[in-house]
C-alpha cells in the first residue's frame, strides 16, 4: 500500500492502471477509521482490481461552530489498519493541495439536500459535493462506496452522478453497528461515559416505530411523537430532527401507505449523532 499526497502523482498512477484495463474502487473517508469504513473497503477490494481510500477532513462541509478543528484523527493508525484490510492506495492531501487559493466553484443538489441535515447544516452538502466531484475527477473510479448511515448524503451523491453523467457505480453499504445497536461513527469518540448509555436511544427508537405500525398507526405525526417521547426519556439528549420521508426522494410522508425512511439526528450532550432505518409497510 502506498500513500499519495499530490493530485498529479495520483492521476499518473490511476492513468497507468486504466491503461492496463484495471478497475478502480474509491472509498472516500475523513479518517479515524472504524468497522463501518472497513466494510466499504473490503467490498471494494472484493469487487475491484485496485482500491483507493481517501483520508481527508473536508473543511467545506463543516459549518461555523462545528467540529472541524476537533474532528478526531489518527492517520498512522488508519494506515496500519488500511493495509490489513487490503487497500492499495491512500490519498491524504493537504487542504491547499485539494482547494487552490481563491476556490470559487459550487455545485448544489437541490431538493434532496434542503431538508433534514441540509436544513440544520446550511452549506454542508455543497461542501460534500465539492470534494466528491474533485475525487471523482482525480480517480475516475468504476465504483465508489458510501455508507447508508449518511443516507441523505448517499442519495445526494447518487443524484449528482446521474445529473452530471458520471460513469460511476455508486454502492450504498449497510450501517455497521456496535453490539448494543449504536451506529458506528467517528464522532462516537466524543461521547462521555455517562452519555454513551443515552446514545442507544436512536437505535432503540426503531422498536417504538415497529410497535406503532403493528398497532395500526399510519399517521406520521403520531409516530414521530411516539419516537420523540421515547428519546426524551433518556438523559443528556436533545432532538435535532425526526423525519419520516420517502426513501428515494426524501420528500416528507404524512400518511404512511408504503415503505419509508425514518431518519434521526439527536444531540447526546454536545455530540450530534444520526441514524436511520427503512420500514416496510
Amino acid at each position: 500500500m502506498k500513500i499519495f499526497t499530490k493530485i498529479a502523482e495520483s492521476r499518473a498512477k490511476i492513468r497507468k492502471l486504466k491503461d492496463q484495463k484495471r478497475s478502480i474502487g474509491l472509498v472516500p473517508t475523513m479518517g479515524f477509521l472504524h468497522e463501518g469504513h472497513f466494510s466499504l473497503i473490503k467490498q471494494s477490494v472484493k469487487e475491484n482490481d485496485f482500491t483507493v481510500v481517501t483520508v481527508f477532513i473536508n473543511p467545506l462541509q463543516f459549518g461555523e461552530g462545528e467540529d472541524f478543528e476537533l474532528y478526531p484523527t489518527d492517520f498512522k493508525k488508519d494506515c496500519e489498519l488500511l493495509e490489513k484490510v487490503g487497500a492499495d492506495m491512500v490519498f491524504h492531501p493537504s487542504i491547499k493541495e485539494l482547494y487552490l487559493e481563491n476556490f470559487l466553484t459550487k455545485v448544489s443538489v437541490k431538493k434532496i439536500t434542503e431538508k433534514m441535515c441540509g436544513q440544520r447544516r446550511p452549506g454542508h452538502f455543497d461542501g460534500v459535493c465539492a470534494v466528491i466531484i474533485k475525487l471523482f475527477n482525480i480517480f475516475n473510479p468504476d465504483n465508489a462506496y458510501f455508507g447508508k448511515k449518511d443516507y441523505q448524503q448517499l442519495q445526494a451523491i447518487k443524484k449528482l452522478v446521474i445529473d452530471l453523467n458520471y460513469d460511476i457505480n455508486i454502492v450504498g453499504m449497510p450501517i455497521i453497528r456496535e453490539r448494543d445497536g449504536l451506529a458506528m461513527s467517528s464522532r462516537n469518540a466524543y461521547l462521555k461515559d455517562n452519555e454513551r448509555d443515552s446514545a442507544i436511544c436512536l437505535y432503540k427508537s426503531f422498536n417504538i416505530v415497529g410497535k406503532l405500525l403493528s398497532q395500526g398507526y399510519r399517521n406520521s405525526e403520531d409516530i414521530e411523537k411516539g419516537v420523540s417521547f421515547f428519546i426524551q426519556s433518556f438523559e443528556n439528549v436533545k432532538i435535532d430532527y425526526i423525519a419520516i420521508v420517502d426513501k428515494e426522494t426524501l420528500e416528507e410522508i404524512f400518511c404512511i401507505d408504503k415503505s419509508f425512511l425514518l431518519a434521526l439526528a439527536v444531540f447526546i450532550g454536545k455530540t450530534r449523532l444520526i441514524d436511520n432505518k427503512i420500514f416496510e409497510v
